[in-house]
């Protein structure tokens, strides 16, 4: 099940996101010290108090009463949204659950008319990048970024008449 998320819900969700992010921390040598934007050490339930509401929607997924996903969805102007620590527990992952998070952020800026939605990534992160990729979206390009220890890859989503026929 995956429901908009309430202020009550943020504490849980910036575990989910702290655990899930932390794979990817370690998997690419990302520390606090050199990385401490990461989300796997960022993101805090006072963080997320501060993006609540502000043209943010926050998504969590459950299985049997816990949550075991997250998302965020920003509304950033003119059609455009960006999709935020898309996080799936290391336990949960492969079930499609990251799929169904993203789903509901496709449908989300097609019933807001829409025109993309954007996120950024690890470029070197090629099985996340190659997962974007087959869910729809397309590169744009990278950037270095001098306060990130990697390249930054950008993909986005177009919300057209091709995407909606797919739904």
């Amino acid at each position: 099940m995956i429901k908009q998320l309430t202020r009550s819900d943020l504490s849980v969700a910036a575990e989910v996101v702290r655990i899930s992010f932390a794979t990817v921390a370690e998997a690419f040598g990302l520390t606090e010290q050199n990385c401490p934007r990461h989300p796997a050490f960022a993101v805090t339930e006072e963080r997320l108090q501060g993006f609540f509401g502000k043209s943010c929607r926050m998504y969590g997924l459950f299985e049997d009463g816990k949550m075991v996903g997250y998302t965020a969805l920003s509304d950033q102007g003119d059609g455009v949204y960006g999709i935020h620590n898309l996080a799936v527990l290391p336990g949960y992952r492969h079930k499609g659950y990251g799929k169904r998070l993203l789903d509901v952020c496709k449908r989300q800026v097609m019933a807001s008319n829409g025109v993309n939605i954007k996120i950024e990534i690890i470029e070197d992160n090629t099985m996340l990048k190659d997962w974007y990729l087959a869910n729809g979206f397309r590169a744009l390009g990278t950037e270095r970024i001098e306060q990130l220890p990697f390249l930054v890859g950008f993909l986005a989503w177009e919300c057209n008449e091709l995407n909606e026929q797919r739904r």
